[in-house]
C-alpha cells in the first residue's frame, strides 16, 4: 500500500472526527433550554471538572503512578539499547531460527486451537517459572478473561487491554488463536504494573519464553520477529543501498520455515480483511494518550521492546 494515501485517509479520517464534533456544538447552540440546563448550570460551573479530577486521582493512586517507576531498566540493570541496523539484522535471524525451531516442534500442519482458559492458565505458569529467575516476575493472584467488546475491537484497534479500576487483563477472543499467548503475557504485565508498552512486551517475552509450552513461545517468537522485521526494513528502508534491502527481504522471506510463512498469512488475512477508517483514529487518540504518560514516540512504542531484547542478550547472553 502508497504509504501516503495511508496517511491521507488516516488524516481525513481526523478532519471528519473534528468536523463532526464542530458540527454538533453549532447546532447545540440553536437550543438556548438545553445550554441553561446542560452547559450554563451544568458542567460550566465546575461540576464535570470535578468527576474528571476525581477519575484521574483515582486512576493515578490504584494504577497509573507505574508511568513514573523505575521499572525493568532498575530491576535488570539494563537500559534501552539503541542499536545499528547490523544488530537488528542479527536479531532478526536469531528470532527466524527460534520461529523455525518452534514451528518444528508443533507437528501438525495446521496450528492447534487451546480453549483459551488453558492459554491463561499457561501464562499464569509462566510468569511462575519466570520468577524463578527474576523474582520480581511473580503473578500471583490471575485476574484474566475475554472481552465483552472483542467485536468492536476492529474499530477500537484493541487485541488486548487492561482494566486499571478492576484490575483485569482482557483479551480479545476473536484473532487467531495463536496470537493469544503472547498477549496474556503481555497484558498480565500491566497488571504487575509494568505500564511502559515497550516493558510489557518485554515482561511479556521473560514470561513467555520461560514456558515449557512450544505454543507459546512459538507465539512470543512470532510476535517479538514482527517488531524486530519491521525495524530490519525500516532502517535499511531509509538509507541509499537499496540492494542491500532487497537481500535482507529476500534473506527472511527464503528462511522462514514453509508452515510459520503459511501461518503468518493466516494472521496477517485476517487483519486485511478487518481493515477499516475508524480504527486509525483511535489509534490516534492512544498515541496521544501514550505520549502524555511519558511514552514519547506514542504508539510506536511497543517496536522499543528491540532496544530491550538487545541490551538482554547483551547482558544474559541468551534470547
Amino acid at each position: 500500500m502508497n504509504p501516503v494515501s495511508k496517511i491521507s485517509r488516516y488524516n481525513w479520517v481526523k478532519f471528519g472526527v473534528l468536523l463532526a464534533t464542530a458540527l454538533g456544538i453549532f447546532l447545540f447552540s440553536f437550543f438556548p433550554a438545553q445550554v441553561e440546563k446542560f452547559y450554563s448550570t451544568g458542567v460550566y460551573p465546575g461540576r464535570l471538572v470535578k468527576d474528571v479530577l476525581w477519575i484521574y486521582i483515582v486512576f493515578k493512586l490504584i494504577w497509573g503512578l507505574n508511568y513514573d517507576r523505575l521499572g525493568i531498566e532498575y530491576q535488570l540493570g539494563i537500559s534501552k539499547a539503541t542499536y545499528t541496523k547490523e544488530e537488528v539484522t542479527v536479531l532478526t535471524n536469531q528470532l527466524i531460527a527460534k520461529l523455525n525451531e518452534c514451528r518444528r516442534q508443533i507437528k501438525d500442519t495446521v496450528l492447534p486451537q487451546p480453549a483459551l482458559d488453558t492459554i491463561y492458565r499457561e501464562a499464569s505458569r509462566s510468569y511462575q517459572t519466570a520468577s524463578y529467575h527474576f523474582d520480581f516476575l511473580n503473578y500471583s493472584s490471575r485476574s484474566v478473561k475475554g472481552s465483552l467488546f472483542s467485536g468492536i475491537g476492529d474499530y477500537m484497534g484493541f487485541s488486548g487491554y487492561y482494566n486499571p479500576f478492576t484490575g483485569e487483563a482482557q483479551l480479545r477472543t476473536d484473532i487467531p488463536r495463536m496470537l493469544i499467548p503472547f498477549i496474556t503475557c503481555h497484558e498480565m504485565a500491566h497488571q504487575l504494573g509494568y505500564a511502559s508498552e515497550s516493558e510489557a512486551n518485554f515482561v511479556g517475552y521473560l514470561a513467555a519464553s520461560a514456558s515449557s509450552n512450544v505454543y507459546f513461545r512459538y507465539s512470543v517468537y512470532n510476535d517479538l520477529f514482527s517488531y524486530a522485521q519491521g525495524e530490519e526494513i525500516f532502517m535499511y528502508g531509509k538509507g541509499s543501498d537499496y540492494k542491500a534491502f532487497e537481500n535482507v527481504v529476500l534473506y527472511n522471506k527464503t528462511h522462514l520455515d514453509t508452515l510459520v510463512k503459511k501461518d503468518r498469512r493466516e494472521v496477517r488475512d485476517f487483519f486485511n480483511k478487518r481493515r477499516n477508517r475508524i480504527s486509525p483514529a483511535i489509534s490516534g487518540l492512544y498515541d496521544q494518550y501514550l505520549k502524555m504518560n511519558k511514552q514519547t514516540k506514542g504508539i510506536n512504542s511497543y517496536n522499543e521492546v528491540i532496544g530491550w531484547l538487545l541490551s538482554y542478550q547483551k547482558k544474559y547472553g541468551k534470547l
